[in-house]
């Protein structure tokens, strides 16, 4: 599975009731793009009823409500069109790890699974983008100029800057390194590697691959 290319992946986003599923928060809303030799192909976004009120704090930082969840679909309904929407690509998202919680938990409770392995673009960031001072979405977009028509703490719309920054980050590896296409498992590498020696493993790998 990691032997597929970086630019061919499903960038997702959710939003939730709180930080985590072992304390009983469930996921709210989910979206998703998918990318395809480096260009967004296809999209999913949905509410989600996850049979529990919202607190006022989610409310607000989101902008979801307990009425819009009121009238969404359940969890199990939605997670089992998204299991699908995946199929077998790998996945990427900023801080996966919060995403993946979520994503492994919800699809636990309908006893669905999938076979495509996560990397982070935050992670990722941090050991390209190393003069930036925050690598929080937000200040990332604003800071690369990527175009931000909505707004942020929405999924579908943060999956869609994480994907604009993904294709800009692999779009740098290009121009730096000469590396046109590189691996998911090089991306993986560098996201797990400390940043002092991401630029050898991308020399290193940029010969092997000439």
């Amino acid at each position: 599975m990691n032997q597929r290319f970086a630019d061919t992946i499903v960038v997702l986003d959710f939003e939730t009731t709180g930080l985590s599923p072992n304390q009983g928060d469930r996921a709210i809303e989910i979206g998703a793009v998918r990318i395809v030799n480096g260009e967004v192909t296809d999209q999913f976004q949905a509410l989600m009823n996850p049979g529990i009120r919202v607190n006022s704090f989610i409310e607000d930082y989101t902008g979801i409500t307990n009425h819009m969840l009121k009238e969404a679909a359940s969890c199990s309904d939605v997670m089992a069109q998204f299991c699908d929407f995946i199929g077998d690509d790998n996945l990427l998202a900023h801080n996966a790890s919060f995403d993946k919680k979520f994503l492994d938990n919800e699809l636990d409770e309908i006893s669905r699974t999938y076979q495509g392995e996560f990397t982070c673009s935050l992670l990722v960031s941090r050991r390209i983008n190393i003069d930036s001072q925050s690598h929080s979405l937000g200040n990332l977009v604003k800071q690369l100029n990527l175009s931000e028509e909505g707004g942020f703490h929405r999924a579908l719309f943060d999956a869609q800057m994480t994907a604009k920054l993904w294709l800009h980050m692999l779009d740098n590896i290009s121009q730096t390194y000469g590396i046109k296409r590189p691996l998911f498992s090089l991306m993986q590498q560098i996201a797990n590697t400390p940043k002092n020696k991401v630029p050898k493993i991308l020399q290193n790998y940029a010969i092997q691959n000439a």
